[in-house]
């Protein structure tokens, strides 16, 4: 088992594309148990002196909730279980159990060894908010998704389930796609594959754009409320590159599949085939007739940013850029065409750990995402240099630290709007 294995659960601050805790940012830090396994600091004020950024307020703010009361100890043998486990070994519990479990048992070393296994799912997600290293990254996205079960003992057994099941749908449906009243569905799949990701030359091998089309068309037959809408191609892409370092060390983004064993290509897609539907699942309004939940959140984002930054939202309305010209794309594709890959990845890293994180979550990420770009969107003064603007938005450097920020910042406007949505309702 890999050392980044072991220090995921050790709920490390250097956890890949992670930033202190600060509160209203990573996670609520009201919640004491995010603060496990941390030396305690404390906090030196000086007066008259503001915080130069975002870090230096991070670096004085952090471990400021001192654990004080009688479960502390209790709290962090929790936080030590699974410190030498691999995440595959790991059983995911009901918060309650544990607590009960807990206190069933002495303070002995065999019951700290007991509970080394045992994790909560609330654990789960908090120590996979502020990004998932790259060892653990596919098992504890299978986890977080509900495609994976709790119980260890279950899992291999469900993926081979699972997997045969998939290829029960290729072997059922994926020749119907030459029939009449699902070319249409087949043909828009086809055009759509090749504009994947264009720059990437792993989506550019026929290998894995046979595997993405036979995994979006099997999806839109067994999804006809919706069917096949464009922007679903970019959403399987994640998962696809995810599922595949479990087998790949090198740059993924550029690796030849064809060095894969044929099984190992088939678990690939099969996961990725169950994980974007587990995905859709809670967000097909946005792909049902007239897509709905996209014309809901555009409508939602608009408000939002009129109360958070007023001068922004006036400034658009002044050259009459509409919010749907720009902000349609973010929630079709998730902020996909505007993120490069590798930062699509950490952000649904914190999207999965999220609860609603691509459903509700993303809004905020979008009116965080948006306000980063003040000063530029105010130094345009006409529609053209806008719409160009906001359509090409220059992220293509943007690494972890950035993703960390706009997650902080939308947190902060999540928890400041989100339990009084009447602060941004018209």
């Amino acid at each position: 088992m890999s050392e980044n294995r072991r220090q995921f659960w050790k709920r490390s601050s250097k956890v890949p594309g992670s930033i202190l805790p600060v509160y209203g940012a990573q996670q609520p830090p009201l919640d004491k148990s995010f603060l496990f396994g941390r030396s305690r600091v404390h906090i030196h004020h000086t007066k008259n002196k503001k915080a130069s950024s975002f870090h230096e307020f991070a670096r004085n703010t952090s471990d400021a909730w001192d654990i004080d009361d009688e479960s502390e100890d209790v709290l962090h043998s929790v936080s030590c279980e699974a410190k030498m486990a691999d995440v595959n070994d790991v059983d995911i519990v009901p918060h309650c159990r544990l607590q009960e479990e807990n206190s069933n048992q002495s303070v002995t070393k065999s019951a700290s060894e007991d509970q080394l296994h045992k994790v909560t799912a609330d654990e789960l997600r908090k120590c996979s908010w502020p990004g998932i290293p790259r060892d653990v990254r596919p098992t504890t996205w299978r986890l977080l998704s509900g495609y994976l079960p709790a119980n260890k003992d279950r899992r291999q057994q469900t993926l081979q389930r699972k997997r045969a099941e998939y290829f029960g749908f290729i072997e059922q449906y994926y020749d119907s796609r030459n029939e009449e009243h699902h070319q249409d569905t087949y043909r828009q799949i086809h055009i759509d594959i090749p504009r994947t990701n264009p720059l990437i030359p792993l989506f550019q091998q026929p290998l894995v754009q046979e595997i993405f089309e036979r995994i979006l068309f099997i999806w839109a037959i067994r999804h006809p409320a919706s069917g096949y809408v464009q922007g679903i191609n970019d959403l399987v892409t994640p998962f696809f590159v995810v599922f595949l370092t479990e087998h790949v060390e090198d740059d993924v983004e550029n690796f030849d599949v064809s060095s894969l064993s044929s099984d190992t290509l088939r678990n690939i897609e099969a996961d990725s085939f169950w994980s974007i539907s587990k995905l859709l699942d809670g967000i097909q309004d946005n792909y049902t007739f007239a897509q709905p939940g996209i014309q809901k959140n555009v409508k939602a984002l608009e408000e939002l940013v009129s109360r958070i930054d007023s001068e922004v939202h006036c400034h658009l309305q002044k050259y009459e850029v509409e919010y749907l010209q720009f902000a349609f794309r973010w929630m079709n594709n998730l902020l996909m065409r505007e993120l490069p890959l590798r930062c699509t990845i950490r952000l649904w890293d914190t999207y999965q750990a999220e609860p609603e994180g691509f459903s509700h979550f993303h809004l905020y990420v979008c009116a965080a995402f948006l306000i980063k770009w003040r000063k530029e969107i105010l130094d345009e003064e006409d529609f053209q240099g806008l719409l160009m603007l906001l359509q090409n938005l220059p992220t293509i450097h943007w690494g972890n630290e950035e993703i960390g920020l706009l997650l902080a910042e939308a947190y902060r406007l999540k928890y400041m709007f989100a339990d009084a949505p009447n602060h941004y309702r018209r």
